[in-house]
């Protein structure tokens, strides 16, 4: 692997561990507030989301490592993981931290379509690739429909 390479790998594990590490921490700082919300009947048990997202951030630390160190990620599929990135984040900003359940759903709204369009982009590329990330805009299809649930209740 050339140096070059090694330098992407390490700023695209560097990004995945900060999405990771500040949607934890705007979690965390909200987590109160959040369980004492109502919840619907179908409620997925708290332990499964952080898992979920611990897999999702795995698919994609292992797919950009194969992916970087080979060849580079195309312009439009790196634009629209940071896009991806950056929706995450302010999602648990809005959500958790600021409490804006209205807000938070049109955050999610967005983070899901550019979920979608992300995966698509990918499989242009990639087809294996879109195939073990799919598992991003599905949980973003779940939890979206999770936290509309939570606006109509609460």
């Amino acid at each position: 692997m050339e140096k070059s390479q090694i330098k992407k790998i390490i700023v695209s594990f560097a990004v995945i561990i900060a999405v990771a590490a500040l949607g934890s921490i705007f979690v965390q700082l909200g987590m109160d507030w959040f369980n004492a919300l109502r919840k619907p009947i179908q409620w997925v048990p708290n332990f499964v989301i952080p898992i979920v997202w611990t897999v999702v951030y795995i698919a994609f630390a292992a797919i950009n490592f194969i992916w970087l160190k080979d060849e580079d990620l195309p312009t439009s599929t790196f634009i629209l993981m940071l896009i991806n990135a950056v929706l995450n984040v302010l999602w648990c900003l809005t959500f958790f931290t600021l409490k804006q359940l209205f807000l938070g759903n049109i955050v999610i709204l967005l983070n899901l379509i550019a979920g979608f369009v992300l995966i698509v982009n990918i499989f242009e590329y990639k087809k294996l690739y879109a195939y073990i990330l799919s598992i991003y805009p599905i949980w973003l299809s779940i939890a979206t429909t999770l936290n509309l649930a939570l606006w109509i209740l609460n």
